[in-house]
């Protein structure tokens, strides 16, 4: 292809990303440096107050436990996918694919719905006898997780499919013929050749998972606060939005940081040694 014509195959894609993405973070940029006064006020606020901080850890604790919940539970749906029959497969991608045609709104309702005091779940434990009286399930950390969980795991499906999808059984069957036990096998052959769609899927249940603010606003407590809905409540409470565009800021960068990190150490793994 000719020198610069790629520039215009690339030319409307670069453009919705300027007007939607570059325009209004570098206005919430301007506004964090600039409401109410020119400086840096706003971000020594957020660092300066525990509550803010508290917040963030909140935000990256969820975070990082929906993505080791997802990845402890996509990992065996994936390798089942990968080596299902064709009728099981697509089974199992129509399974994972259902959440993705129902609003996020319907199925945190559906699941506030299930797991109240009065709800199915907690009426199935208790006429089953395993609990002798209703869980706290809703508006609590654990609720916070199962839904999200719900959310995000087809997000960690899907890259582990792709990638478990193209190793070849041979690799299995020669680590068995030098005498490696299963065990052995799946943790110095097929963990380390699936490793790509781990941190793939990690990423982006992590990332994803950092600007959440429906499933935890609904199912979650006062302790569950997240940086999306403090943003909301610097606004629409109090109409900070210079603080607000700080912590939008600070939450992007970090989004962008740990991108940054997953994609150095997947490539560190992917370099051919020397």
């Amino acid at each position: 292809m000719p020198r610069g014509r790629w520039f215009w195959l690339a030319a409307p894609a670069l453009l919705l990303i300027g007007a939607v993405f570059l325009v209004p973070v570098g206005w919430l940029l301007l506004r964090s440096l600039s409401d109410p006064r020119w400086g840096l006020q706003n971000y020594a606020a957020v660092f300066a107050h525990p509550v803010y901080l508290r917040v963030f850890w909140n935000t990256i604790v969820i975070a990082g436990s929906v993505t080791a919940l997802c990845l402890l539970i996509g990992y065996p749906v994936a390798y089942t996918m990968a080596h299902a029959g064709e009728r099981g497969r697509r089974f199992l991608v129509f399974v994972i694919l259902i959440p993705f045609w129902t609003s996020l709104l319907v199925r945190t309702y559906a699941w506030l719905v299930l797991l109240q005091q009065n709800g199915l779940v907690n009426r199935v434990l208790v006429d089953s006898g395993l609990v002798a009286a209703p869980l706290q399930l809703v508006y609590n950390r654990l609720g916070v997780l199962i839904g999200m969980v719900q959310v995000q795991l087809p997000f960690m499906v899907l890259p582990l499919y792709a990638v478990l999808s193209r190793i070849h059984p041979r690799y299995g069957q020669a680590a068995a013929t030098l005498g490696a036990p299963p065990v052995a096998e799946f943790r110095r052959v097929y963990l380390p050749l699936s490793l790509p769609g781990v941190f793939t899927g990690c990423a982006l249940v992590f990332i994803t998972s950092l600007g959440y603010y429906i499933t935890p606003a609904l199912l979650g407590g006062r302790q569950d606060l997240m940086i999306a809905q403090l943003i909301l409540i610097q606004i629409g409470d109090f109409g900070n939005w210079g603080l607000a565009a700080a912590l939008a800021i600070i939450l992007l960068f970090g989004a962008a940081v740990t991108l940054a990190l997953f994609y150095r150490i997947l490539a560190a793994r992917q370099r051919p040694l020397r």
